[in-house]
């Protein structure tokens, strides 16, 4: 580490202990002032919200926590690893924030609905494979990474890892009951730079009809350990029919923050995987309702939540296909999206650089500015044929058996259904809140910034329509 990096860390730190003491209302007047180069009003509160929940959860943190939290996210990924992104961005077009690789498939459950559930469960990523694509990620800029799975903490080598990439930030999606049954709190807290996201449903009726009996009171035991080792984690959620309004009820909410946790992703239902069902996805009247609920949450509740599908406004739109995140599976195939299951390129035969300016992924990112609205950000269940123009053209393989029913026949034809009523309903929510529906402001929204995160550069723009003349037509 420079001397400068350390100066700046030892700062970052100082000035994070002292925000922890200051009342709410100093901090909002504070940030207020700083947040008007937001453009929209949700990247503004969703801004406050992170700095509330930390002012309240950062002295109930491990101190090695707090210490990697800064000198990982702060020091390397926003400082350091810089000038990385924009050499990337300016030779490629792109700069990708983060990735999800999912290093295995196996599972200690079965959940119904599980998309992993398809997959081979032999490893094909041994820990030299898991290494270097570390090491090739750092070299891009990237020092965040999201690892999903199958079940990650089934693999024994998966710790070693963290430790060893001690300088990124690995945050982990779970069942939660292998860090119980195996006291893996302690380890993690010692590590400091892994957050683990638990999955549950609901309570306990809602978890264990999904994922069987005994797992909801493994989940609590799981997150009462976290609390109790001080390590930041946080909860994911899969909104369907049945449990949508329960999933964003201010007594769920409160329950889980009360468990400790920091941080809410909610995971639309998604027609992929195992026997898919379209009958499970909210109605365009649920999606609405949870998108305003959501916004509502952000400003009462000392946690952050996120809805990856209704928060457009806050990504600007679609992230996949490399313009800030891309989804390595456990067979080493290179997809544009951990739902969007289909690839041309495997981490076994290219470098990660090379397959993020594979036509593919331009494409997709290309196809980016068609988007008007942001509430319809998903190519798969908000502007399908998007999708399936991608598939067919570039004859992108699906990564496990059954994939190829989204691109024909009744499934695509529900889905299609599905799209026609949400947009609907998004624009009229779009209009009423927003007024028109202008196109995407890609400058201002949060998570880039307007220097160093731009969409596709005019040169990266005319490598595409030279070389894939038809991938860049009108939906």
């Amino acid at each position: 580490m420079s001397l400068k990096s350390a100066i700046i860390n030892k700062t970052v730190l100082t000035a994070a202990n002292l925000i922890s003491y200051l009342p709410d209302e100093v901090l909002t007047s504070i940030s207020k002032k700083q947040l008007q180069i937001v453009k929209f009003p949700e990247g503004r509160e969703f801004i406050l919200g992170v700095m509330r929940m930390l002012k309240h959860r950062w002295r109930e943190l491990h101190p090695n926590v707090r210490k990697k939290m800064v000198e990982n996210m702060v020091g390397n990924y926003f400082i350091n690893a810089r000038k990385r992104r924009y050499k990337m961005e300016e030779e490629n077009g792109c700069s990708p924030l983060l990735f999800v690789i999912s290093p295995t498939m196996r599972c200690n459950l079965k959940c119904t609905g599980c998309y992993s559930a398809n997959y081979d469960r032999a490893d094909a990523m041994d820990f030299a494979t898991l290494d270097r694509i570390m090491n090739e990620a750092k070299e891009m800029g990237i020092y965040y990474v999201v690892v999903s799975g199958g079940e990650p903490y089934a693999r024994e080598d998966l710790l070693t890892l963290f430790e060893k990439h001690n300088d990124m930030i690995f945050m982990t999606y779970t069942n939660g009951t292998l860090i119980h049954t195996k006291n893996l709190a302690p380890r993690l807290a010692k590590l400091g730079n892994v957050v683990p996201c638990i999955s549950v449903e609901g309570y306990e009726n809602e978890t264990d009809e999904r994922r069987g009996n005994g797992v909801y009171a493994k989940v609590m035991g799981a997150m009462d350990d976290l609390k109790k080792n001080g390590v930041f984690f946080g909860y994911s959620v899969t909104p369907t029919k049945f449990n949508n309004e329960l999933l964003v009820s201010d007594e769920f909410v409160d329950k889980m923050i009360n468990k400790g946790a920091s941080i809410g992703w909610y995971f639309n239902y998604m027609p992929v995987g195992r026997e898919p069902d379209t009958s499970l996805m909210t109605s365009p009247e649920q999606r609405a309702y949870r998108w305003k609920k959501i916004v509502e949450l952000r400003k009462t509740k000392d946690i952050v939540v996120a809805d990856f599908w209704n928060d457009g406004v806050l990504t600007g739109g679609c992230i996949a296909g490399g313009r800030s995140y891309f989804h390595i599976n456990a067979a080493g195939n290179v997809e544009p999206c951990v739902f969007s299951q289909f690839y041309v390129d495997n981490i076994f035969e290219k470098p990660l650089k090379e397959i993020m300016m594979s036509d593919y992924f331009r494409a997709i990112r290309s196809r980016h500015g068609e988007m008007t609205n942001p509430l319809r950000p998903c190519m798969i269940i908000d502007r399908p044929q998007v999708f399936r123009d991608h598939i067919t053209r570039f004859g992108a393989k699906p990564s496990q058996p059954g994939g190829e029913t989204l691109l024909a026949g009744k499934l695509a034809e529900e889905i299609d259904s599905i799209a026609t009523e949400w947009k609907e309903h998004a624009d009229k929510i779009w209009s009423k809140n927003y007024g028109g529906l202008p196109e995407v402001d890609t400058e201002h929204h949060i998570g880039r910034s307007h220097l160093a995160y731009k969409t596709e550069t005019p040169k990266a723009a005319k490598k595409i329509t030279t070389t894939t003349t038809d991938t860049v037509s009108m939906q």
